[in-house]
């Protein structure tokens, strides 16, 4: 028998406490919504996760996100908000954005207590008291307006953790992050705060754990920062709304750090062990403290979850890739409809065919390529997977190193100015391949850029999924001479992607299209349809 770290003692607490918040209190007001109009709901916004999807794990928050921007919209232009001198807003907004989130299946039915409805509006109006009393170091209408988007993208973190407690991954986070803070080394010509080195730890864990997004994080990074943010003191609410600029700056910073990237390095490689423990906690509980406290019982519940990690890892990227390639498929169709063809009818004469198809099924099957071509872990890193999790589990007097932290060499002028002109090379030789292969198939010029756009994006779409199939893997990759000119060659492409993805979430064409026309429409629908079915409903009560 082991002796359990006092570290993964407290984690088997919390995992315990959050089983027993699973159980819903006895005769408890909750909220129910019509199980028709709810069926309507849920088949639009399963359509809706497909057109804007962002992840399995961010469709809860995304679909809070928009449908908040929504309704403060539509109240304001109906003049419905009452915003006085304190920042108040008027319950109406609580009430029927939980609905239509229960509506659309976000939630489950009768499971949320009536109670947090005014959870939900106090929360609104600690952001809203902020947004109008927030001041900025310039009166630019385009700070003001990034900075009220982006406070609202963090209320509906806040939302979310609300209506569903994420008791059980923040546990998690903060056991990973306490363990890698005692197990990473910096080099000495590193110069950090031990308060700006945890804050790395953190967001590097978020990311590689969960794969959090930007306002996720930021909103978490708030919590940590200010532990009263769940019920700020009038006075403290008029100091933060003074100073919201330059917290979200602190973010910011600490998102764009210069050694952000070797710390989730770090992170990512050794959060197997985390994700493996954190299904034996939660199949096992309540007893599971006994069962791993005996090494050859660990052993066979490892082995177990982590051959059933290995099963769903592949159908879970083939999800992930499918709904990405789909969205990206549709924008790639309207495109084609709306510019391409009419362009190529009325300046060429005629279209090609052959071009259209190439234009449409290729990036899907570079798709398909990208996620067939998905090794599955090697067999060895099953042994490291096991004495990696015995490590955290287990207390030990030996000293555990995930990694050293170093700055990156600097590079003389000389070398950099023949790395840039490189680097330039392979750009204009990786985009001339792809130019001179669509000349040859006598693609309309128009299209080139076009194709060149949605190429690069599911070229980086499917090189992050690649990414998240490493998940499970803790032995270093090895590098081979045709992975090199791989990368060489694919960088450029991989670049422009990433930058077009941060685009593609700001002006996704049929997003912005379903958000203005057809969003607003339908929900006014549901609640008449959800009124309507209660009106008939109490006339039937009254037949006797």
């Amino acid at each position: 028998m082991s002796e359990i770290s006092q570290q993964t003692k407290g984690l088997i607490s919390q995992y315990q406490t959050w089983y027993r918040s699973l159980h819903p209190e006895e005769n408890t007001l909750t909220i129910h919504v019509d199980e028709v109009a709810s069926k309507m709901a849920s088949f639009y916004e399963k359509i809706r996760g497909v057109i804007d999807y962002r992840g399995e794990h961010l469709l809860k928050k995304t679909a809070i996100e928009r449908k908040l921007k929504r309704r403060l919209l539509l109240n304001k232009i109906q003049s419905n908000i009452s915003l006085n001198g304190n920042g108040n807003i008027e319950k109406s907004i609580a009430e029927p954005l939980i609905i239509e989130l229960i509506q659309g299946g976000h939630f489950p039915n009768d499971t949320i207590k009536e109670l947090k409805i005014k959870e939900v509006e106090n929360s609104l109006n600690k952001y809203i008291f902020i947004i109008k009393n927030s001041s900025t170091p310039s009166n630019e209408e385009r700070n003001k307006v990034n900075l009220q988007n982006w406070l609202i993208d963090i209320a509906a973190c806040e939302i979310e953790e609300i209506l569903s407690p994420p008791s059980k991954e923040k546990a998690l986070i903060n056991y990973m992050s306490s363990l890698i803070k005692e197990r990473v080394t910096l080099s000495k010509d590193i110069r950090m705060e031990d308060k700006e080195v945890k804050t790395q730890i953190y967001i590097a864990t978020q990311q590689s754990l969960f794969n959090l997004d930007s306002p996720l994080i930021s909103y978490n990074l708030i919590k940590k920062w200010y532990l009263d943010w769940d019920n700020l003191s009038q006075e403290k609410l008029k100091e933060i709304s003074e100073k919201i600029y330059l917290i979200r700056k602190k973010i910011e910073k600490a998102f764009h750090h210069p050694l952000s990237e070797k710390f989730y390095k770090v992170c990512e490689r050794f959060d197997t062990p985390f994700l493996v423990l954190d299904d034996i906690i939660s199949e096992n509980l309540p007893d599971v403290e006994e069962k791993i406290s005996e090494p050859e019982e660990l052993e066979t519940l490892i082995k177990k979850v982590y051959q059933k990690k290995v099963k769903t890892l592949k159908s879970k990227l083939g999800r992930a890739a499918f709904y990405s390639t789909v969205s990206i498929f549709i924008t790639n169709i309207l495109s084609l409809l709306v510019i391409e063809i009419p362009f190529t009818k009325y300046f060429t004469g005629g279209f090609n065919f052959f071009a259209i198809g190439v234009d449409i099924l290729g990036p899907t099957f570079l798709m398909l390529f990208l996620v067939i071509s998905i090794k599955p872990p090697k067999k060895d890193n099953l042994r490291h997977v096991i004495l990696e999790t015995m490590k955290i589990v287990y207390k030990t007097d030996r000293e555990v190193v995930y990694g050293n932290i170093k700055i990156p060499k600097k590079r003389g002028l000389i070398l950099k100015m023949a790395i840039s002109i490189f680097y330039l090379i392979t750009f204009l030789f990786s985009f001339g391949v792809i130019i001179w292969g669509l000349h040859n198939v006598n693609f309309p010029i128009l299209s080139y850029v076009i194709f060149v756009i949605f190429i690069s994006l599911i070229a980086f779409t499917g090189v992050k999924i690649r990414g998240r199939a490493k998940e499970l893997e803790i032995t270093p990759e090895k590098g081979t001479f045709i992975g090199f000119l791989l990368d060489l060659l694919s960088l450029p492409l991989l670049r422009v992607g990433k930058w077009l993805s941060i685009k593609w979430k700001k002006y996704n064409v049929i997003a912005i299209f379903f958000n203005s026309l057809i969003d607003m429409p339908f929900q006014i629908f549901v609640e008449f349809f959800d009124n309507l079915r209660g009106f008939l409903n109490e006339k039937k009560e009254g037949i006797h």
